[in-house]
C-alpha cells in the first residue's frame, strides 16, 4: 500500500485525536471537582475545601479571557476557562450554602442548650436584703 492509500485512514484519525485532545483540555481542569462537590454536598461540610483556591483559579481564569481579546490563542483554552469561571463558581456557591447552613445550625444548638439549662436550674425567687430584715 502506497502513503496515499492510507490517507483516508489518518486524516479522519488525525481529526479524531485532535477533538480528544481539545476535549481534554475543556474538561479534564473539571474533573477533579466533581468527586469534592459530590461529597461536599453528601456531607454537607466544607471544611476541607479552601475557597481561596477558588479565588486564585477565578482570577487566572478571567485575566486569561481578558488576554484572549488582546492576543487571539486556540479556542479550546478560551472554553476551559469558561468552564472553569462555571464550576468554580458552582463551588463556591456550594461551599457558602453549606457553611451558612452549618453556622445556623450551631446557633440553634447553643440557643435551645441556653433555654434547656436556664430550664434545669431554676433559682429561688430572690429576697431584698431588707424584705429578710423586717421579718
Amino acid at each position: 500500500m502506497e502513503a496515499g492509500g492510507l490517507e483516508w485512514l489518518l486524516v479522519p484519525m488525525h481529526q479524531l485525536v485532535s477533538w480528544g485532545a481539545a476535549g481534554a483540555m475543556v474538561f479534564g481542569g473539571v474533573v477533579p471537582y466533581i468527586p469534592q462537590y459530590r461529597d461536599i454536598r453528601r456531607t454537607q461540610n466544607a471544611e476541607g475545601f479552601s475557597t481561596y483556591v477558588c479565588l486564585v483559579l477565578l482570577v487566572a481564569n478571567i485575566l486569561r479571557i481578558l488576554f484572549w481579546f488582546g492576543r487571539r490563542f486556540e479556542s479550546p483554552l478560551l472554553w476551559q476557562s469558561i468552564i472553569m469561571i462555571i464550576t468554580m463558581l458552582l463551588m463556591l456557591k456550594l461551599c457558602t450554602e453549606v457553611r451558612v447552613s452549618n453556622e445556623l445550625n450551631i446557633k440553634r444548638r447553643s440557643f435551645a442548650a441556653a433555654d434547656s439549662k436556664d430550664e434545669e436550674i431554676k433559682a429561688p425567687p430572690k429576697r431584698s436584703y431588707l424584705g429578710e430584715l423586717v421579718r
